[in-house]
């Protein structure tokens, strides 16, 4: 039978890891760093979220860029204190960009809202040793686009406080999302063109997510391949945005590719994200939690993540 073009793409990539393992085995020797982002995690106490997390045996965390006011969001100290006591240590910081705080508004006033925010983030990210911090080019949940210079307008700002990220050491990780949630950047191909027209060492990042990804490219392998030393994050959920495992994701060619691309090297990371099938998951990142739902998410995909893990370095 006639192999069908998606397997084509994926038999490539096996045949290129296969080369890897047989000629270059020191390349495979260190494990993907995996990470999760708990802004799914709603209204947890970081300890309780750190406990979970370490009990699954994962040592880094992605908090959520919860510093929409002066008054609002994790403090350092605190927050180093908690992680520290239970293992963790922090990876980045999930930058949440809604139409409050939209680089691309046409309203001066939410751009201002957005960079004010930008700078309280950076600042937390640089005391809490945050590598990236994810930044969505416009508005999540704003799939309409405002007019024909939202790109222009998002570039411009964002180059206002690239050089914040250059001086705090910070990434930042520009991500593509699905067109069903945001106006334009929804592909590799669209963040390469994103940080090309910032153009500013500060900005030269990506933060990919395998949901939107598999809404928005051609096959998920060769699209990392593409990102490849650009990728610094990779949200991770199956393929109904349920535990690992749960769905019909090829998780084993994702791990290749990201092999492939020596993403198994400090400062990456492939960080869980499992929002749950269906429509705007958004309100849970202010509701109560249901941690026994919480705690099968994390223990089941961390312990698949690293069973194939496995699998794909022993087969």
């Amino acid at each position: 039978m006639t192999r069908q073009n998606y397997e084509l793409s994926n038999d490539r990539i096996r045949e290129q890891f296969e080369a890897l393992r047989r000629d270059e085995p020191r390349r495979l020797k260190d494990r993907l760093n995996l990470s999760w982002s708990n802004w799914g995690f709603g209204m947890e106490c970081l300890d309780d979220s750190a406990e979970r997390l370490a009990e699954a045996g994962v040592t880094f965390i992605e908090l959520h860029g919860n510093h929409y006011g002066a008054d609002l969001g994790y403090r350092p100290a605190e927050t180093l204190q908690t992680l520290g006591a239970r293992g963790l240590r922090v990876a980045g910081i999930c930058g949440m960009f809604a139409a409050e705080n939209d680089l691309s508004s046409n309203s001066g006033i939410v751009r201002q809202n957005a960079l004010d925010y930008l700078k309280r983030t950076i600042d937390f990210a640089q005391a809490v040793g945050a590598g990236y911090i994810l930044v969505v080019p416009g508005a999540v949940g704003r799939p309409k686009p405002y007019d024909a210079s939202e790109f222009d307008r998002s570039v411009e700002t964002l180059r206002l406080v690239a050089d914040r990220f250059v001086q705090a050491k910070v990434l930042a990780a520009i991500e593509p999302i699905r067109s069903a949630e945001v106006s334009f950047c929804h592909t590799i191909a669209d963040a390469k063109h994103y940080i090309e027209a910032v153009d500013h060492p500060g900005v030269r990042h990506i933060n990919g997510d395998v949901y939107h990804m598999s809404s928005e490219e051609a096959h998920l392998g060769l699209a990392l391949l593409d990102a490849g030393g650009q990728l610094t994050n990779l949200h991770m959920a199956d393929s109904n945005r349920c535990a690992l495992g749960e769905g019909s994701l090829d998780l084993d060619t994702i791990i290749r590719a990201l092999y492939l691309i020596g993403y198994n090297r400090p400062g990456c990371y492939v960080t869980p994200e499992p929002l749950g099938p269906g429509g705007d998951p958004y309100p849970a990142m202010h509701g109560r939690p249901d941690r026994k739902a919480l705690k099968h998410l994390v223990s089941q995909t961390a312990a698949y993540f690293r069973q194939r893990e496995q699998a794909v370095l022993e087969s």
